[in-house]
């Protein structure tokens, strides 16, 4: 089936830092008026989250959320991903096949990873964003297009149009407001709050408290994070699933980090006393 995302918990955003905080405030003010959104920000910064919270402030809050990584899609298959299609319309057409479109009616359609969509799926979401109706694959039926559609992307936009990569047209269209995230390493003190979130999501999977030394947390705030918030959340559910129950000291998470990571994270130096 089609990926639906799980709302994030308000509670956390509210508490983070004042550079998420104002992008939270934005999102807040923008999500009631229907408009498209491009969120910008390093991968794994967290822009899903603030496509769900626009999603859960709009009028569209009770309707479907659908996400969408166009990196994955290949360009000949595109129509029939987002636009379904209909049983014979080409060799594998079993059935009748609601796309993206259709499984997000009334609802909101995120497009993560837009620089990378196939410039011949760019022309046909232009020409939908523009006459808001399509056709599925082989047949004349048009369907509205009731979506609020939110992209994201960690490419500079600018650029991939000048290259040719991107359509300067669908670009404005997407782009009615844009809202950008740093990186966790620019948010150096959010970690903390991050680790222990992830933390107590994972020990009451595991059924078991789990706690975490201050000398760890501040050791945590000492490293790069190239991978933002998923390469934090990763390490936090990799260190709940091997510390049996133990606390998690210093030594433990420093074996960790070289356990999670692809390419090994080298951690700072011990303070001298």
């Amino acid at each position: 089936g089609l990926p639906v995302s799980v709302p994030p918990k308000k509670s956390l955003m509210k508490r983070l830092s004042g550079a998420v905080r104002e992008t939270e405030r934005i999102a807040c003010r923008v999500a009631p008026l229907n408009c498209s959104v491009m969120i910008l920000g390093p991968n794994g910064s967290g822009k899903e989250s603030v496509a769900q919270l626009i999603q859960q402030h709009s009028g569209r809050k009770d309707k479907p959320f659908v996400a969408v990584n166009c990196g994955c899609i290949r360009g000949e298959l595109a129509a029939s991903e987002f636009f379904g299609h209909v049983q014979g319309a080409f060799t594998d057409a079993k059935k009748d096949t609601a796309g993206y479109f259709e499984t997000a009616k009334g609802g909101t359609l995120f497009l993560d990873e837009i620089g990378n969509m196939p410039p011949e799926m760019q022309t046909l979401l232009l020409r939908v964003l523009q006459e808001r109706v399509y056709c599925p694959v082989g047949s004349r039926k048009e369907l509205e297009a009731d979506v609020r559609i939110l992209s994201a992307t960690n490419e500079d936009m600018e650029r991939a149009i000048r290259e040719g990569r991107f359509r300067e047209d669908l670009y404005y269209r997407l782009c009615v407001l844009n809202l950008i995230l740093p990186s966790l390493n620019e948010r150096k003190e959010d970690i903390p709050l991050l680790a222990n979130h992830f933390l107590l999501r994972f020990s009451s999977r595991a059924d078991m408290p789990l706690t975490i030394d201050e000398d760890v947390l501040q050791m945590l705030r000492q490293m790069s994070w190239p991978g933002n918030i998923r390469q934090l959340q990763n390490t936090m559910e990799c260190a709940a699933a091997l510390c049996k129950g133990q606390p998690l000291t210093r030594a433990f998470m420093e074996s960790i980090l070289h356990i999670s990571s692809r390419s090994p994270i080298r951690p700072p130096e011990a303070a001298a006393d």
